[in-house]
C-alpha cells in the first residue's frame, strides 16, 4: 500500500499515526505500507493521476487499486485483510467476545455447515463490502451473543453496529448480491455525523443521494431527533448526514463547500456523483416537510442550485475570472475557443501551475477568438463544470459548446499547452516571430498578438 501525501496537508497529518499503526499490524501479514512525498516526487504522482491528498493505492502484482475507505487503522487493516484473506472467518465463543468489543460493525451468519454453497455466497458478498468484517458460525452460543435465537431457521444473518440501531436482522435470500445490498444499506447509522473518520464511508456508499442537515449546537437538540425520524422513512434509499456548522475543523469547511452561510439551520439534498448536484430545502424543518422533500428527491422533482461568487466588476486581466453566474457568458460563448482551469486556492499543484498559466495567457491575450480562464472550483459551480480533482484543465471549442469539453491531457508546460490549444482550436490563429528584434522590441501578428523575446513562439 502506498500513500501519496504533501507535508502541509492537514488530512495527511491526521492520517499519519493511523497509517503507521496499520503498517505495524500488517507486518505480520507480509504487507508493506509506504509513503511518497508528492511535492518531491511530482512525476510519480502525475503517473498515477494523483490530484488530491492523501491518495492511497493498494498494489497487487504491480496493479494499483485506490483506497477510498475510512482513514483509520482498523479500517485500513480490515480492507487489506479482505483483499488478501478468505473474506469470512469462523467465529468461536472466545473470539466472539473480542469481536463484539473491538469492532464497530460486523456481520455474522448462523449456518448448518461452515462449508458449502451458503459459505460461498457469504464470502462473495464479503468481497463487495471491504470495510465490514464477515463471520460465520454453527455454534448456537455464538449466535446468541449476536442476538440470533438458537432455534431460528438457518441460514440466518445479522449485522451489529455500535450505535442506537445496534441490531439489524436480514430476511432476504441468501445470495451474494442481496446480502451485499443489505450490508451497504445498513452499515451507516440512520444519521451519520460528518467528520474525518466518517467522510470516506459516506462518499463511497452505494447510496449516492444524501440529505444533509447543517446546524449549530444551539439547534442540534431540537432538530436532530426530527432528522433521525425522517431518516427511518428512507432507510436504504437516502443517506442522512448531520454537519456541525460550528465545528471549525470540519463542519465549517464542509458548510462553505455546500454554500451554507450564517448560523441558521439548513437542509440540502446532494448527489455524490460526477455532477455533484445540490438541492435546497425551503421552509421550517419539520418531519412532514423533510418527508416531502425526500420523496421529491427520489422522484427527481427537485430543481438543482449552483453556488457562485459575485461576478467581477472588472475582468480585464489576461486570465479571465469565471464564476458560476458568468460561466455561460465566458466559457460557453460559441464565438470563442476557451481553455478553462478549475482550481482550488489550497491546491499545491494549482499554485505551481499559476505562473505558467498566466504567462501563456499573456502571450495569447491578443487572440480575439480565444479565452484563457480560471474558476475557483471550491466556491463556484455550473452543470457543465465537471471535474474530479484539482487542477482540472478543459478545452471548450468554439461553435460546439453543447458537447463535453476536451480534457487537457498534455504536460502542464507553456509550450505543451500552446500546442494543445493550436491542435484543438476550432478557430485557427497564427503567431509570428518579429522580423528583427533589433529594430523593434515587439511586433504584431496577423491576429494582433504582440510577440516578445522569450515568448511562446521563441520557445517552440
Amino acid at each position: 500500500m502506498v500513500q501519496f501525501y504533501t507535508p502541509w496537508n492537514g488530512h495527511c497529518k491526521a492520517l499519519a499515526p493511523e497509517y503507521t499503526d496499520a503498517a505495524t499490524e500488517l507486518m505480520k501479514e507480509n504487507v508493506a505500507l509506504a509513503k511518497i512525498n508528492a511535492v518531491k516526487e511530482v512525476e510519480v504522482a502525475d503517473n498515477y493521476d494523483v490530484r488530491s491528498f492523501p491518495t492511497i493505492f493498494f498494489f497487487v502484482d504491480g496493479d494499483p487499486e485506490i483506497y477510498n475507505g475510512r482513514r483509520t487503522k482498523n479500517a485500513i487493516v480490515t480492507w487489506i485483510k479482505k483483499k488478501i484473506g478468505p473474506g469470512i472467518y469462523n467465529l468461536t465463543t472466545e473470539e466472539a467476545e473480542r469481536v463484539l468489543t473491538s469492532e464497530d460493525k460486523v456481520v455474522l451468519a448462523y449456518l448448518d455447515s461452515l462449508v458449502g454453497p451458503e459459505t460461498k455466497q457469504l464470502a462473495a458478498a464479503s468481497k463487495l463490502e471491504n470495510d465490514v468484517n464477515f463471520y460465520q458460525t454453527t455454534n448456537p452460543d455464538v449466535a446468541k451473543l449476536f442476538n440470533i435465537e438458537a432455534n431460528v431457521k438457518r441460514p440466518a444473518l445479522v449485522m451489529l453496529k455500535k450505535e442506537p440501531e445496534k441490531v439489524v436482522h436480514y430476511d432476504g435470500k441468501f445470495k451474494k448480491s442481496a446480502i451485499a445490498k443489505f450490508v451497504s444499506a445498513n452499515k451507516l447509522p440512520l444519521v451519520t455525523t460528518f467528520n474525518k473518520e466518517t467522510a470516506p464511508s459516506i462518499f463511497t456508499s452505494s447510496i449516492k443521494k444524501q440529505v444533509l442537515l447543517f446546524a449549530t449546537a444551539n439547534d442540534t437538540d431540537k432538530l436532530l431527533p426530527i432528522f433521525q425520524d425522517a431518516a427511518k422513512l428512507f432507510k436504504g434509499k437516502l443517506n442522512f448526514v448531520f454537519v456541525k456548522m460550528d465545528d471549525d475543523e470540519v463542519g465549517r469547511p464542509v458548510s462553505d463547500y455546500f454554500g451554507v452561510t450564517g448560523d441558521a439551520p439548513q437542509v440540502i439534498g446532494y448527489i455524490e456523483e460526477d455532477d455533484r448536484i445540490k438541492f435546497t430545502f425551503e421552509g421550517e424543518i419539520t418531519l412532514e416537510k423533510i418527508k416531502a422533500f425526500g420523496e421529491d428527491f427520489l422522484e427527481n422533482k427537485l430543481k438543482p442550485f449552483y453556488k457562485s461568487d459575485p461576478i467581477p466588476e472588472t475582468n480585464d486581466a489576461d486570465v479571465k475570472v469565471v464564476v458560476g453566474n458568468n460561466f455561460d457568458e465566458i466559457v460557453l460563448n460559441e464565438s470563442k475557443d476557451a481553455l478553462l482551469e478549475i482550481y482550488a486556492p489550497w491546491c499545491g499543484q494549482c499554485q505551481v501551475l499559476e505562473p505558467t498559466f498566466n504567462k501563456l495567457a499573456h502571450h495569447l491575450h491578443g487572440v480575439e477568438s480565444l479565452v484563457i480562464a480560471k474558476m475557483d472550483g471550491t466556491r463556484n459551480e455550473h452543470p457543465r463544470a465537471k471535474f474530479k480533482g484539482f487542477p482540472s484543465l478543459q478545452f471548450f471549442p468554439a461553435g460546439n459548446k453543447s458537447i463535453d469539453p476536451i480534457p487537457v491531457d498534455t504536460d502542464l508546460t507553456m509550450v505543451a499547452l500552446y500546442k494543445f490549444i493550436k491542435k484543438h482550436a476550432a478557430i485557427p490563429f497564427k503567431l509570428e516571430k518579429p522580423a528583427s528584434s533589433t529594430t523593434s522590441k515587439s511586433s504584431t501578428s496577423k491576429v494582433g498578438v504582440k510577440m516578445e523575446p522569450g515568448n511562446v513562439k521563441d520557445e517552440l
